[in-house]
């Protein structure tokens, strides 16, 4: 085989175009590695555009897949077969990169030959993916037990046989409580309370972060001196990346839109995670549903929407298939996603060393881990419906960088989150606070300078809003306002966009009118949305509702309260609400991605994407500190006519693509 062009600093560079190469394999397939041939394994991968393929050592059913005299070494892999071997060394020949894969507290074998080592309920049942003993599931095992030291030396051979190795994934970390009896022992000895539901957790974390410093530490060593990627300890938290990532150089992001995760959950963590500044890899999968899914295939506008979409935010691409137990890559899978990163490997010199350019920060609460809530998964789609360009941070994070805040009911306003926003503001920068996030500590203004006052808890019940100065929204129909809200009056020379009206009376058993609520009835004092100089308070559960709802009239009232927060936004755009934009800064100029794809519910579970959907002469206005040199809609090369106003620069877009990149070239 003639190795692809290909020079040093492309296998040693951080991967682009990945595949998470799933190879779990039952003890009563017969035949692992019967088909394998190593030119063909590697020429799939090359032919497809990619650039590094995580090949397994050890996978659920606790097998290892390489030349071991353990006992676990998969017993329908042929003697004189070094599968793992044969697989890095095919690829490493054609440039292709090789970090290697090992379940971690999913392990048949073990838990078949030492069921002590499963980790256990408070009701000393056994932690395993199904209830019953009679249905296929996985056992779970405890890392507190001395499986921690058996996994250990599967690594450490691992480590001895392949060093130097281009990364190491250790899968379903997750914090794991346990009762069993090295957990209780560990927890006395910790002065923890057993009994404890909240004391356990706490010890499950503490014994994650442990194993997690004792094999980053194994693998460091085993790396080359110019390694690009280190460890990976996937199934966690990203919102516990800034404890953790004193173990690891990069991040790679699990989100199988079709396989539970949907389409909301990568725009939140890609941007919850690449404020950190580490490199960030995700993957989807090629599966029609999930993991496991094997033998269906998702179209091929899914799988470009979903790459686009992780290139968009300056992340990586990963790819998810599974491996025929016999060893042969599908060709069917390779073509799918070969057409795919095809795209994608166009589209990347015009991003080359660029940064992902943001002006507002959604402050969210670490706690909610990868389940964000309504409130910010609301957050997110509005603010993406709206063009606002935007991370998401915690509540410690450095705001200054940001020209606006955005803080959601859902993120508790305490005494340190106060007087950073109140010192943020000093600054010049802009606040929004959503709901509950207006009160500190719950009882009193998070900000001397609200434009309302009388904040407080307001009875239950559905009321109603009326709308001024907001486009698109009538100002004579009362509109429902869905959730809880505070009472509050605005201050004056605040200017309302929202107000209250009430009810003819609350909705009850013994008193109703209607099949929903009971009808709008006369206007209140009391203010719903209100903007001051640099302030906005939003009194109701605006982003809540309108994630559980949909409601276009709460997106609007979000965008015309930004609008005059924020009255130059970067990126101005017309098109359907669905257009996803990001801007990205490189040495050359500035990147806009336009993506376009409509995710339609066709089963009771299941959001499909079937085909791109068409942008026909769509405006689009970027900021720009001076007139650019060119303007191209890449990857195709097409010149764009613009126009450059001082501020902006104009085009219009036609595409069918699903997505493109308006590139504005600089002198």
């Amino acid at each position: 085989m003639t190795p692809r062009d290909v020079n040093a600093h492309t296998i040693h560079r951080f991967p682009r175009r990945t595949v998470h190469l799933d190879f779990h394999t039952g003890p009563d397939i017969p035949d692992v590695g019967r088909d394998f041939d190593p030119v063909t394994f590697a020429r799939a991968f090359r032919d497809a555009h990619v650039d590094s393929v995580t090949v397994f050592a050890k996978c659920h059913h606790g097998h290892l897949y390489y030349g071991t005299d353990r006992p676990e070494r998969h017993p329908g892999l042929a003697p004189d077969l070094d599968l793992l071997a044969e697989q890095v060394e095919a690829l490493h020949a054609v440039g292709i990169r090789a970090p290697i894969y090992l379940s971690l507290q999913v392990d048949e074998f073990a838990a078949r030959e030492h069921p002590e080592w499963i980790a256990h309920g408070e009701d000393l049942k056994l932690a395993r993916w199904s209830t019953s003993a009679f249905e296929a599931a996985w056992n779970i095992l405890d890392m507190s037990s001395p499986y921690a030291d058996y996994f250990a030396d599967q690594l450490d051979e691992v480590l001895r046989r392949f060093a130097p190795v281009d990364g190491i994934f250790i899968d379903m970390c997750w914090n794991q409580p346990s009762a069993s009896r090295w957990a209780v022992d560990g927890m006395r000895r910790e002065g923890l309370d057993p009994a404890d539901a909240d004391h356990r957790n706490r010890y499950a974390n503490l014994v994650a972060r442990r194993y997690m410093a004792r094999y980053s530490a194994m693998v460091e060593k085993a790396l080359p001196a110019d390694a690009a990627q280190s460890v990976w300890f996937n199934s966690r938290p990203k919102t516990g990346l800034p404890e953790e990532r004193q173990f690891i150089r990069h991040v790679e992001i699990e989100g199988l839109p079709t396989g539970g995760w949907g389409y909301a959950f990568l725009p939140y963590v890609a941007r919850f995670v690449r404020p950190m500044g580490l490199p960030v890899l995700s993957h989807t999968g090629r599966f029609h549903e999930s993991w496991g899914d094997n033998a269906a295939l998702k179209p091929r506008a899914a799988l470009l929407y979903e790459t686009s979409q992780m290139l968009s935010h300056g992340l990586t691409s990963g790819v998810g298939d599974v491996l025929h137990p016999r060893g042969v890559a599908a060709p069917a899978v390779y073509e799918l996603i070969g057409s795919v990163y095809g795209h994608i490997e166009a589209c990347e010199p015009f991003l080359d060393g660029g940064r992902a350019v943001s002006e507002v920060a959604v402050v969210t609460d670490p706690g909610l881990g990868d389940n964000p809530g309504a409130s910010n998964i609301g957050a997110v789609r509005a603010l993406q419906q709206l063009r606002a360009q935007f991370d998401v941070v915690p509540p410690t994070a450095d705001l200054s960088g940001y020209r606006a805040v955005v803080v959601p009911e859902s993120t508790a306003v305490d005494d340190a989150l106060a007087e950073r926003l109140h010192a943020y503001r000093r600054a010049g920068g802009a606040v929004l606070l959503v709901g509950p996030a207006l009160l500190r500590n719950g009882t009193e203004p998070a900000l001397p300078d609200l434009p309302v006052e009388g904040l407080a808890p307001a009875p239950a019940g559905e009321v109603f809003l009326t709308c001024q100065g907001v486009p698109g929204v009538p100002e004579d129909f009362p509109v429902i306002s869905h959730g809880s809200r505070l009472t509050a009056r605005a201050l004056p020379g605040a200017e309302v966009l929202a107000r209250v009206v009430a009810p003819y009376f609350p909705r009850s058993w013994d008193r109703f009118c209607g099949h929903s609520y009971t009808p709008p009835a006369d206007p209140t004092d009391e203010a719903a949305v209100v903007v001051g100089d640099g302030v906005a308070a939003v009194t109701v559960s605006l982003l809540e509702a309108f994630h559980e709802h949909g409601l276009e009239t709460y997106r609007r009232l979000l965008g015309a309260a930004l609008d005059r927060l924020l009255p130059d936004p970067l990126v101005r755009a017309g098109g359907p609400v669905h257009l996803e934009t990001t801007v990205k800064r490189t040495a050359a100029g500035t990147v806009v991605h336009l993506i376009s794809f409509v995710p339609s519910r066709e089963t009771p579970e299941l959001d499909l994407v079937h085909d791109p959907f068409p942008l026909v002469d769509v405006p689009v206005a970027v900021r720009l500190a001076a007139a650019p040199r060119s303007v191209r809609l890449q990857p195709a090369g097409l010149e764009l006519p613009w126009e450059y106003d001082g501020e902006y620069v104009h085009v219009r877009v036609t595409t069918g693509d699903g997505h493109a990149m308006i590139v504005a070239e600089h002198d």
